[in-house]
């Protein structure tokens, strides 16, 4: 399978809405907008965050179809990744590939990630590309209803192989 990333397009807005409105992604992730299906703050927020000279957002593909998308953003010493793969592509790589790739493109250092500490699939892309964890809080989790802990796992230098 090859994934690439490329830059975001318009027609690629309604398969994101899409893919954040599944159910057991969102528990999965649980750390996401307080209201997922309300497309106005949807579109709001991937107007605000494509228009940023801070941020670089990528669509995910794999063989030639959108199935995610990929960012950094923030404040330099303080930007975060963050990613979002499809659930029926979890398990075949797709995510380790789109963030090595993202990685690639953004050459500073630190880079943080943040992740619900029992979403093991995510956890373990975050690692694969060389991030460690280096700190654990507890906050709430809009997808889950709760308070849910949470791990802040930091990539100090350029990831080697894995």
């Amino acid at each position: 399978m090859e994934v690439a990333l490329r830059p975001v397009h318009d027609s690629d807005l309604p398969v994101f809405f899409r893919q954040l409105n599944d159910p057991e992604s969102l528990r999965t992730a649980a750390f996401t907008p307080r209201d997922p299906a309300d497309r106005e703050a949807f579109d709001a927020h991937w107007k605000r965050v494509r228009a940023s000279s801070g941020a670089l957002s990528r669509a995910v593909l794999a063989d030639g179809d959108v199935v995610g998308s990929a960012a950094v953003y923030g404040e330099p010493g303080e930007r975060e990744v963050t990613y979002w793969i499809d659930r029926s592509h979890w398990g075949r790589g797709i995510a380790t590939a789109a963030l090595r790739d993202l990685l690639a493109e953004v050459p500073e250092r630190p880079l943080y990630a943040r992740a619900a500490a029992d979403n093991a699939g995510s956890l373990r892309v975050l690692e694969k590309c060389g991030f460690r964890i280096t700190a654990r809080s507890r906050g709430y989790a809009h997808a889950r209803g709760e308070v849910t802990d949470e791990v802040v796992l930091t990539l100090a230098s350029c990831p080697g192989p894995s």
